[in-house]
């Protein structure tokens, strides 16, 4: 498929099929994500697949509570994957200052939307979660204090595959030529 229909089809997808993924989907996906460039090719991530059913479902219900529900979805997708960053070396902290931007994280956003077109490309599903309890989430699963969860992408079969339709806005909203 041609790069635009592939953006076409990627979209969050909160239920999930019972079915696992296949090991190999899993790895092209998480190659597309090693692929993605970063700033100074500094690559600021590792990935954590979550995929046995126990510690997944331990994992899913740190991404909500009683009271903040929204992720609950979590608990159908049969894999997590979890991006993870180490905090910048001195060279990276400065240069994120000068600039004020977190380089890091505009990287592994980039690497997450490679995993998640890739997923698409597969015929899985994703939804990329921010919203979760982080520290909880480590002990779970041994991180070390040095590194830091970003994100969660939840990853399986979506129950329906139909798309629905993008809620953007019109491109002469967010485009400008030279000005």
């Amino acid at each position: 498929m041609n790069f635009l229909d592939l953006v076409k089809k990627r979209q969050s997808v909160r239920k999930y099929l019972n079915k696992m993924v296949e090991k190999e989907k899993i790895e092209r996906c998480l190659e597309a994500a090693r692929l993605a460039p970063s700033a100074s090719n500094s690559q600021p991530w590792e990935f954590i697949v979550v995929d046995d059913p126990k510690l997944k479902e331990a994992v899913a219900n740190e991404t909500f509570d009683r009271i903040i529900s929204f992720n609950r979805f979590s608990l159908q997708a049969p894999v997590l994957i979890l991006l993870i960053s180490e905090r910048s070396g001195l060279v990276r902290k400065i240069a994120e200052a000068i600039k004020d931007k977190p380089f890091n994280l505009i990287d592994i956003g980039i690497a997450a939307e490679h995993f998640c077109l890739q997923a698409a490309e597969e015929g899985l599903g994703t939804c990329i979660l921010g919203w979760f309890k982080e520290k909880e989430v480590k002990k779970l699963l041994n991180i070390p204090l040095a590194k830091r969860v970003e994100l969660i992408i939840t990853l399986g079969y979506p129950e329906s595959v139909g798309i629905r339709p993008k809620e953007r806005k019109a491109i002469d909203e967010i485009r400008s030529y030279n000005h």
